[in-house]
């Protein structure tokens, strides 16, 4: 790989500086992208150039001066244009070669949209109109275990309408696609999990399992996908059930989260599947309440860069 990882500085009020320089000195090799001056102080730091290649001295930094300071855990509206900047440009090297994939420091979404007006509920679906407005999916990985939410940010009350069988099916061809180009995983095996309780106990406890879901997972099999359930989420997760499949599709955001965060909590990895590149998060937060502290964690952040890196290589074979 020729072209570099590139990292996103995210908001500098939050934990991404400290991580980010964590990250380098734990042997992690990128191209951070954002203003030097928002690195943690005594940071070793060298600006590169667009496309180049990061050495093993000091931190790489493609410099992108943003409009104020980094004040631990105060967001600054100045500062809200140029992390969206970043992305930007992130985006445009990658799609131009000079970029191998990116990896995206933590944003607050609600500082966004108080000093720059961001539209976008987050990061992946920003990601996703840069890319041209493709239809892509979030998925939480680590070693044991991927997970799927097929519907993610929305009030638990509106998930059974919006889990449609449209809905459902384009999750579930997405995270085919992306095991199998990201994870080089020739014959993905996808577990399904109900929406209710013992995911509708036939009917007893709701009807979206069987009348809507079931008839879905049996039409895929017939096309020749390795898919099963619906299954009670309750019983989906423990280890031997996680041997019988290499990633869970999930009707809500919580049904998915809560297992890995549980199984990883530090080294989980937010990915986004259905992109023309390749993008990971650690799966946190900006974390205010600890920035500047020195106590930040760079696990998950390490194995975002990795699982970057891996599906690089992936993508080339």
């Amino acid at each position: 790989m020729t072209a570099p990882i590139l990292l996103t500085c995210g908001d500098p009020a939050g934990i991404g500086p400290e991580i980010a320089a964590k990250a380098w000195a734990a042997g992690e090799r990128f191209v951070w992208i954002g203003d030097p001056r928002h690195l943690p102080a005594g940071t070793a730091w060298q600006e590169v150039s667009e496309g180049q290649a990061p050495g093993n001295g000091a931190m790489a930094v493609l410099r992108h001066d943003l409009g104020g300071p980094a004040r631990p855990g105060r967001p600054d509206p100045h500062n809200a244009a140029g992390i969206i900047a970043v992305i930007e440009r992130a985006v445009r090297l990658v799609q131009s070669g000079k970029g191998a994939a990116i990896c995206t420091a933590p944003i607050n979404k609600k500082a966004l949209k108080d000093g720059a007006a961001f539209a976008f509920p987050g990061h992946t679906e920003f990601l996703s109109h840069l890319a041209g407005g493709r239809r892509v999916i979030m998925m939480l990985a680590c070693p044991e275990l991927r997970v799927v939410p097929a519907t993610i940010h929305i009030p638990l009350a509106e998930v059974p309408d919006a889990l449609t069988e449209a809905v459902l099916e384009a999750t579930i061809r997405i995270t085919h696609a992306g095991l199998r180009r990201d994870f080089g995983i020739a014959n993905p095996r996808i577990a399904v999990a109900g929406l209710n309780p013992h995911a509708g106990e036939g009917g007893a406890m709701g009807w979206e399992d069987e009348r809507m879901i079931r008839p879905l997972i049996t039409r895929l099999a017939a096309e020749g996908l390795d898919i099963s359930g619906p299954w009670p989420a309750d019983t989906l997760f423990h280890a031997r059930a996680r041997a019988g499949y290499d990633a869970a599709i999930c009707a809500y955001h919580d049904q998915a989260l809560i297992p890995i965060k549980t199984i990883d909590f530090a080294g989980g990895v937010n990915v986004t599947l259905g992109l023309p590149f390749v993008r990971t998060s650690p799966d946190h937060g900006t974390a205010y309440d600890i920035a500047g502290t020195g106590l930040a964690d760079p696990s998950s952040l390490v194995a975002a860069l990795r699982m970057a890196r891996n599906m690089v290589a992936a993508r080339a074979r």
